[in-house]
């Protein structure tokens, strides 16, 4: 995603479409993204009155922030009819849930197109599954062509932990594999990704850790299930008042006449290329957008 089209997802806060009592709390949210959650959250027998309630949800509500909602899988008996009904409600994304190949993400694209979905409808997925991540590359692909609507990775480390057997421990060693190949992936395909949920939301220190840790692996955001996550999240996924600092003095230091045209130029005592001047302002640019 280029800075022209940088929405900021540092902090992407799942709302069960069934408890209202949260749901009224959405104007006051400081999350970036909400995804309205018709799925894990919501109990069989509620889950279609659960989808009549999105229209109402979006709509004439001023958007503070990108709404997202979460659907069941298109396999599933609710899938298909929870695409084609929240899709006329036209949310800003879509989440797909449960995907295996690139195949889920194109059938659902070509039922948003032949049921006139606005382009603005873009598909997130879920990568929680071993066949996801066997098959992240090509399913990251799609990012490069426009009209499969992906525009950003979500992980279910919950569902990789339980489809896997492996230990979930404090510091995520055994998933950070597939984290990095995750992050990998998305990069390849020009999409966001964003990290999976902290299941402890009392413990606010560890979840800061947590962030911070995914910041640093390339991370754009963190996925949360608890309001009292959000200000951890927005603060360790922006830019830090050193790396402004840093920046800002690239920048200036290539404006100076005497580096004009060069490549290369030393700054304290560190040489400094064309490329970190690209970066530099790229993370300036989003910087101001989220008003850090």
């Amino acid at each position: 995603m280029t800075v022209d089209t940088y929405s900021p997802r540092r902090s992407v806060l799942y709302i069960p479409a069934s408890n209202d009592k949260a749901l009224a709390k959405l104007g006051s949210l400081g999350c970036d993204a909400v995804i309205i959650d018709l799925e894990d959250a919501v109990l069989p027998a509620d889950k279609k009155a659960a989808r009549d309630k999105v229209a109402g949800i979006l709509a004439g509500r001023e958007r503070r922030c990108e709404m997202v909602v979460r659907i069941n899988p298109l396999a599933s008996e609710w899938g298909t009819h929870d695409l084609l009904a929240v899709a006329k409600a036209e949310p800003d994304g879509i989440l797909l849930p449960k995907i295996s190949t690139p195949r889920d993400i194109l059938e659902a694209g070509d039922l948003l197109d032949d049921n006139f979905a606005p382009d603005s409808v873009k598909l997130w997925a879920m990568i929680e599954t071993p066949r996801a991540l066997l098959n992240i590359g090509a399913i990251a692909e799609l990012g490069r062509d426009p009209a499969s609507r992906l525009a950003c990775f979500v992980a279910g480390t919950n569902d990789l932990v339980k489809a896997t057997g492996i230990l979930a421990t404090p510091d995520r060693r055994y998933l950070m594999p597939w984290l990095m190949q995750l992050v990998l992936a998305a990069r390849a395909g020009g999409l966001d990704v964003i990290d999976g949920v902290a299941n402890d939301f009392r413990d606010l220190d560890a979840f800061a850790g947590e962030c911070a840790e995914a910041a640093a692996m390339g991370f754009d955001g963190k996925s949360l299930i608890h309001p009292a996550q959000i200000e951890a999240a927005n603060r360790a996924f922006s830019p830090s008042p050193e790396a402004l600092a840093r920046a800002r003095a690239i920048r200036e230091a290539f404006a100076r006449p005497e580096n004009a045209g060069k490549g290369v130029i030393p700054l304290d005592g560190r040489m400094v290329e064309r490329l970190h001047l690209a970066e530099a302002e790229k993370l300036l640019a989003k910087a101001a957008i989220i008003g850090a």
